[in-house]
């Protein structure tokens, strides 16, 4: 079979091997397509393999021999999923597989906010340490985690492990879902109650319409004053200008975030500059040893196309 990569610079620079889809047939591997190009580019594909490329009645609609779209992600919302279901194209997610790294960056953002590593590196290196009257300069303000509690919006195995870590640290956790569940360790709430209850707010939930934007400014002023609210799931969950306005008057103490509605960030984006909001360029899925896993779940969901048992299917291929 033909396997096409649209935008296979996503996933490597070069340090991720892409010979094992080799098994699977002839790859031909585009670093990035831009969208005028995509039609083209996948006309003669029995496979596609991407990440962010958006795939819809547009962009494959010379794609005539097309079965199969695979995701080198968890999120599919680039992906036309009603259209694919009418053409008989099966698509299949990558689920579970940055659960690990999503979480440990999560902390790693709240870490920051509270133990502000990077100010107190910023102020040795500029030499303020060397002149401090005292061996221990409490320039920037620090809080402990401990006793704090996380509101955790969206509980799947992401939410699920970010929760297990928080209590490892002492924290209170509360958490939301379209359908709660019963769990001893953590207390399901409404979202407002979250909203109102949480030192910290954390999202891992899907973009959907349901969260498209569920951040807006009504829900920052639902929120506790001087709270920190943390997105490493979708940009779009948030309104950034909502965001910006939230950190001007105060009501968040920091906004610490892994991704934005526009990526890469947009030359007008409010948020770059904005006090006490902490940026990094969706990278909370991109350790090393993450995106091998990645590589492999791929495989696993090809094969098992092939062979004629589908798994990670998001979509209903001929009504299936």
């Amino acid at each position: 079979m033909k396997i096409v990569l649209t935008d296979a610079q996503t996933v490597t620079q070069g340090d991720l091997s892409l010979e094992p889809l080799r098994e699977f047939g002839e790859i031909e591997v585009n670093l990035l397509t831009p969208y005028e190009e995509i039609a083209e580019t996948v006309k003669d594909a029995d496979a596609i393999i991407c990440n962010k490329t958006p795939l819809n009645s547009d962009t494959l609609r010379l794609a005539g021999h097309l079965k199969y779209i695979g995701l080198f992600a968890t999120g599919y919302n680039n992906i036309d999923t009603d259209y694919c279901s009418k053409r008989g194209i099966t698509v299949c997610n990558a689920g579970s597989y940055s659960t690990n790294a999503v979480c440990q960056h999560t902390f790693a953002l709240i870490l920051e906010c509270l133990n502000r590593v990077g100010d107190y590196n910023r102020f040795v290196s500029e030499g303020n340490w060397k002149n401090s009257k005292t061996f221990s300069p409490f320039e920037f303000p620090l809080s402990e985690i401990a006793g704090k509690t996380l509101g955790i919006v969206g509980y799947g195995k992401i939410g699920e492990a970010v929760g297990k870590v928080a209590k490892a640290f002492g924290m209170d956790v509360l958490a939301y879902k379209r359908t709660p569940e019963k769990n001893a360790d953590v207390k399901f709430v409404s979202l407002d109650e979250l909203l109102k209850n949480s030192d910290i707010v954390t999202v891992h939930c899907p973009l959907n319409s349901d969260s498209y934007r569920m951040f807006d400014e009504n829900a920052f002023k639902r929120m506790k004053d001087k709270s920190i609210f943390v997105n490493t799931a979708r940009g779009a969950i948030m309104d950034e200008n909502a965001v910006l306005g939230a950190l001007k008057s105060g009501k968040l103490l920091y906004a610490a975030i892994d991704v934005l509605e526009e990526e890469p960030m947009a030359e007008d984006c409010v948020l770059c500059g904005a006090p006490n909001c902490i940026i990094t360029p969706h990278i909370a899925w991109a350790p090393m040893e993450t995106r091998e896993r990645l590589m492999s779940v791929v495989c696993g969901n090809l094969r098992s196309f092939i062979n004629g048992t589908p798994k990670n299917v998001v979509n209903r291929p001929n009504g299936r």
